[in-house]
């Protein structure tokens, strides 16, 4: 058994976007899952990116946003949807919303997100 305190929860920030790495591999020896919380102040965006190797889920916990997909399309994302990518899936997001966007991100295999975090997403580039 873990048991994951608050104070070894680590929070990734890239620009004002703000990720809570609930369950990673830096704080777990899970070699199932990452779950991590992300939030989006109005007019936040990660840029499309995929995950060669793992699947992830995401579940809109509050607010309403953009999913950027694959070829430039898009599809509205808000509180209460659920999106499943596979994995190589192209995805990002942008909050287009008018207030703060919140989703909990559940990724298999466990993907370490530091290097992601690491990028600078304004100059547009794409994600790990």
């Amino acid at each position: 058994m873990e048991i994951i305190r608050r104070a070894e929860i680590q929070s990734l920030v890239n620009g004002s976007v703000v990720s809570e790495q609930l369950l990673f591999p830096e704080n777990s020896k899970s070699e199932r899952v990452t779950i991590t919380r992300v939030t989006f102040p109005p007019g936040a965006k990660s840029p499309r990116h995929s995950h060669a190797g793992s699947e992830q889920v995401m579940v809109a916990l509050r607010g309403a946003g953009t999913l950027l997909l694959e070829n430039s399309t898009t599809a509205p994302f808000a509180e209460g949807d659920v999106v499943r990518f596979a994995a190589g899936d192209v995805h990002g997001f942008e909050n287009t919303g008018h207030e703060e966007f919140v989703y909990l991100a559940v990724t298999s295999p466990p993907i370490n997100f530091r290097s992601a975090y690491a990028k600078n997403w304004r100059g547009g580039g794409e994600t790990a």
